[in-house]
């Protein structure tokens, strides 16, 4: 389940993944998973993906909680 949170803060950005990732300093694949809800970023990588697309950190983990929470209610 994708990090819709994200997904809509790049966009509105008007950015790509490879940007994020780029400003960010992290690997393209890995932005890749934490926008796709594959990977949870550390606090670290968080923070520089919040300054770069200008939002709040702990929405990131917020919003991967609730997504995570999700999948683990549908599959039981």
């Amino acid at each position: 389940m994708e990090n819709s949170f994200l997904y809509a803060a790049r966009k509105s950005k008007g950015y790509t993944q490879a940007q994020v990732a780029n400003e960010a300093k992290i690997s393209v694949g890995g932005y890749t998973n934490i926008e796709n809800g594959k990977r949870m970023p550390s606090v670290k990588a968080a923070k520089r993906i919040a300054k770069v697309l200008d939002i709040e950190w702990s929405k990131i983990f917020e919003n991967n909680n609730r997504a995570s929470h999700a999948r683990n209610l549908a599959q039981h």
